[in-house]
């Protein structure tokens, strides 16, 4: 077992130490450690990885399928049964419970398996120092202390002190939130430096996108900061999810009914008919195993299974399955921008020169394309000829040598290796027939001062045309700051700043992200320094960036609005940037965007107060997420949150439906979300909520349908023992009804496609009942129905002088095919089904009706069923009677579902048969 103390549990600023100290206080050196060290070190701290969520035992996912208070009940009756010697009722009624409980368990133990295959998150291997000689191991074998070399697009696999560092850049936004790469240096920093600051540091989990370096680990797996920051998501409260609720309430409130009518019927039946209590107990036993939906728990769960299947086809990975529901009551979905709702391939869109603005053809990383002049605000249809514009060939020239990215074609596919933006340049340049390889073999490069978010811009220093010059690339802002001249057709002229932001604002409304290039020569220079940087510029122009919408984005945000869900994009990107892609997206609110400092200077309730009127949140760090989503539940809305970093994980986690990036996200993201997208795409979500919508509208259905089943059997159950008459249908008997009926038909309503208009409602109410006063009012009426034909079924086979075993056989049958009748009616809840789509739409209900038929033709005929339930073989007369009392049960439903439509009802608006739906939160 590892130790839990460490030596340097109490230190933890290893980014303000000197690597000699760093060195001197693990007892390391630059060799690296001896095998002998490092198995002790193994041994002592234990391996470098993250604890996983403890995966819940199989005993125990079995034991939670009964805790649910219908459960309970059954397996109290049928304790009780046995305690009165009724042993078959009592073995029946239990194996039915276990066979439910087993649905479940396998149905559950599915959905938990449904991430594993994407599942990555620290470095699997790693490049160590250990006695001198460079080795690659296992990373969970790496030690405090040890000597690890990583170079370009390793990931970190620890947290390091870097001793050496070669141009060395990582990319952290896994951890920070920050997407520009870092430059990393070995230079010590203040102790207080935030953590995006500590740039002597190489922190676990994070990406090398430039360079090589060797650093010492200094701490590992849980003690290394992504490690700190999964363990913070334990302390974040996990809500539970409106069908579970519902669910709950709608139990509770079934038992309670049913328990104090099975003892009201028990009672009456001893004090008033004088039966025998034993007798009266048994009754009153069958008519709670009647009345109990016993199949609803299992329905319920493999409607949610089959959803949790639909939306693994479609990108979208559920990993609770609850979240499946809940998905279908989403009210607003918070939303990354870039690589989410855009394509993440930065795009050269307008090129800005002294002498005027220049369009540029195409999209992506494809090299395709060409530029035109604009005049007047219109793009000039001819083709600009680059050998005649020499500004323009330069500037481009520029853009590929200040520049570390390199355009490749792989698998018929262009891609970037490197930044997306200094990509956009290489591209723009490949368009105009500049290929990087030959420009910067032509043109070496002496020196570079690589970018920092701190300096906002990129400095090398090449030899251009015959003479030294240095090339600079960075943010507009900074930029004008630094330049005091403008290059026009060769000449140099004052620079007129006013007229260059005029410029700059211009681009930004458009959506672009814009950089600024400029130059100056120099001589004698052969090492940079900021100095020689931060003067004495020569402005050569502006290019206006664009990270294109997905097409698929703009047609789900389409979407989200006819169905009342409000996208909210959080980004890191500029306010005028961020506002101008969500008007091309279709966003409704485009008018304002809030900043992260605006929402850190916010009081809880002032955000509260702005959260519905804003949908676009610029410059936001990923741990403003976190409040944004607590003040979107506060008014009552339920809320998605994309994320893909660690600081992403209390707000994944505290939203109604966490949803991580597959390909970007990281493990810690993963594990707090309740999905998890295959292909980073917003409208991949939009997908799963629909997916989400079809399936509550069809556990609805469902439940619609199972629950008047119940209520025929328990009523004609009571209503017997209140007339002191035999009773029409046995415990058992009715136990076989309720276990065939959910299994077969209820189940075939699973599989129903969505319905026309479900993506065109406004989401539902979270908090309204499950039993709302349609469904109840439903499910009454057809109960009533199937009253009067188990009853009238029952009565005239014994006026006939039937025997009572026949009688309950023919009971028994009409209680199935009026159920299997009803069926078809269940497909639409108000909508017809008299036309050849509703009758024969559905081979999934045809099949379990064919299914059924088989199964009571068994029942009836079969001696062995005959011993076991008591039944007799029914004449063809009695189920023509069958047939008709069915065919009757359906056309009077249908009746029903006329005059409610008439009355200007729709099934997902259903309040007191009549009226809007309740709404328990304010509509966003």
């Amino acid at each position: 077992m590892p130790q839990t103390h460490r030596p340097h549990d109490t230190f933890s600023a290893w980014h303000a130490v000197s690597p000699e100290q760093a060195l001197a206080k693990l007892e390391s050196r630059a060799e690296g450690l001896s095998h002998t060290q490092a198995e002790r070190r193994l041994e002592e701290h234990g391996p470098n990885q993250l604890k996983q969520a403890e995966s819940r035992p199989g005993w125990k996912r079995l034991l939670e399928q009964f805790n649910n208070i219908l459960m309970l009940v059954l397996i109290v009756a049928a304790i009780a049964s046995l305690g009165l010697g009724h042993t078959l009722d009592a073995a029946a009624i239990l194996g039915v419970v276990l066979i439910i409980a087993l649905i479940g368990f396998v149905q559950e133990g599915k959905a938990e398996q449904a991430l594993e295959s994407i599942r990555q998150m620290l470095s699997p291997q790693a490049q160590v120092l250990r006695d001198g000689k460079r080795e690659t191991i296992p990373a969970e074998h790496l030690v405090p202390g040890d000597i690890v070399l990583v170079e370009s697009g390793d990931r970190v696999p620890a947290d390091l002190r870097l001793l050496e560092a070669r141009r060395f850049r990582t990319e952290e936004a896994s951890l920070t939130g920050e997407s520009t790469p870092v430059d990393k240096t070995t230079a010590a920093v203040a102790d207080d430096a935030e953590l995006g600051d500590r740039i002597s540091m190489a922190y676990a989990s994070t990406i090398v996108v430039q360079g090589n370096a060797r650093g010492l680990v200094v701490e590992t797996g849980a003690h290394t900061q992504i490690g700190r920051i999964s363990e913070m998501l334990r302390e974040v409260e996990q809500l539970k999810t409106p069908l579970l609720r519902q669910i709950d309430r709608a139990g509770q409130v079934l038992a309670v009914f049913i328990l104090a009518a099975a003892a009201f019927t028990g009672a009456f039946g001893a004090l008033v008919h004088d039966q025998p209590l034993g007798d009266m107990f048994m009754a009153a036993v069958g008519l709670a195993v009647a009345a109990i939906p016993e199949g609803l728990p299992a329905i319920v769960t493999i409607g949610l299974a089959l959803g949790v299947q639909a939306m693994a086809q479609r990108n979208a990975i559920i990993r609770r399955l609850p979240a499946v529901e809940t998905l279908g009551s989403i009210s607003t979905i918070f939303s990354d921008k870039t690589g989410t709702l855009t394509r993440n391939e930065m795009t050269a869109q307008a090129i800005w020169l002294p002498d005027g603005e220049i369009r540029v053809d195409g999209v992506g990383f494809s090299p395709e394309g060409r530029f035109h002049a604009v005049h007047d605000g219109e793009r000039d249809d001819a083709v600009l000829a680059l050998n005649e514009h020499h500004a323009l060939r330069h500037f481009l020239k520029v853009g590929v040598l200040c520049n570390d990215a390199e355009l490749a074609e792989e698998d018929g596919r262009w891609r970037i290796h490197g930044d997306p933006t200094e990509g956009a340049l290489v591209v723009a340049a490949a368009k105009a027939g500049l290929t990087t390889h030959k420009l910067r073999g032509d043109h070496g490069r002496h020196d570079a001062i690589p970018f920092e978010s701190e300096r906002k811009y990129m400095a090398t220093l090449n030899r251009v045309d015959g003479k030294q010059r240095l090339l600079v690339k960075g943010a507009p802002d900074r930029l004008l700051e630094m330049c005091h001249r403008v290059r026009d057709n060769g000449d140099e002229r004052e620079l007129d700043a006013e007229l260059w932001e005029q410029r700059i604002h211009a681009l930004s409304e458009r959506g672009l992200r814009v950089l600024a290039l400029a130059e100056k020569p120099v001589q004698d220079i052969h090492e940079l320094s900021d100095e020689h940087v931060e003067e004495g510029l020569v402005l050569l122009g502006l290019v206006g960036l664009l990270d294109p919408p997905r097409d698929e984005a703009i047609a789900a945000v389409k979407d989200c609005l006819a169905a009342g869900i409000r996208p909210v994009m959080i980004t890191g990107d500029h306010a005028v940037t961020a506002l101008a892609i969500a008007r091309q997206l279709g966003f409704a609110h485009t008018e304002r965007a809030i900043s992260g400092r605006e929402i850190e200077a916010m009081s809880d309730a002032e955000l509260e107060a702005i959260i519905l009127e804003i949908d676009v949140f610029a410059r936001a760090a990923p741990e403003h997420k976190l409040r944004l989503v607590q003040a979107m539940q506060a008014r009552g809305g339920i809320c998605a949150m994309t994320g893909d970093g660690v600081n992403d994980g209390p707000a994944l986690k505290r939203a109604d439906v966490g949803v991580a990036m597959g390909i970007q996200g990281t493990e810690a993201a993963k594990e707090a979300a309740e999905m998890v997208l295959a292909d980073d795409n917003f409208a991949t979500i939009v997908g799963a909520i629909r997916e989400g919508r079809k399936v509550y509208d069809n556990i609805r259905k469902t439940i619609t349908f199972i629950l008047p089943t119940n209520g025929g059997q328990g009523m004609a159950i009571m209503l017997a023992v209140l007339a002191g008459s035999t009773l029409p249908v046995t415990p058992l008997q009715a136990l076989w009804v309720n276990m065939v009926v959910a299994v077969t038909l209820g189940l075939a309503l699973a599989f129903e496609h969505a319905e026309q208009d479900i993506m065109t409602r406004q989401p539902r109410d979270p908090d309204a009942s499950l039993l709302d006063l349609f469904l109840l009012w439903r499910v009454v009426f057809v109960s009533v129905l199937l009253l009067v034909g188990v009853f009238g079924m029952f009565l005239w086979i014994q006026n006939q002088g039937g025997s009572i075993e026949l009688a309950r056989t023919g009971a028994v049958n009409m209680l199935v095919m009026g159920s299997a009748a009803y069926l078809i009616n269940s497909r639409y809840l108000l909508r017809s089904t008299l036309s050849l789509a509703g009758l024969f739409g559905s081979r999934p209900v045809w099949g379990s009706i064919g299914i059924i038929v088989m199964l009571q033709l068994g029942w009836t005929y079969l001696p062995f069923m005959q011993l076991v339930f008591g039944s007799e073989g029914l004449g063809i007369g009695h189920w023509g009677v069958i047939v008709v009392g069915s065919l009757i049960i359906y056309l009077v439903v249908e009746l029903e579902k006329r005059v409610l439509r008439a009355r200007g009802i729709t099934s997902h608006a259903a309040d007191a048969l009549g009226g809007d739906a309740p709404s328990g939160r304010e509509s966003p």
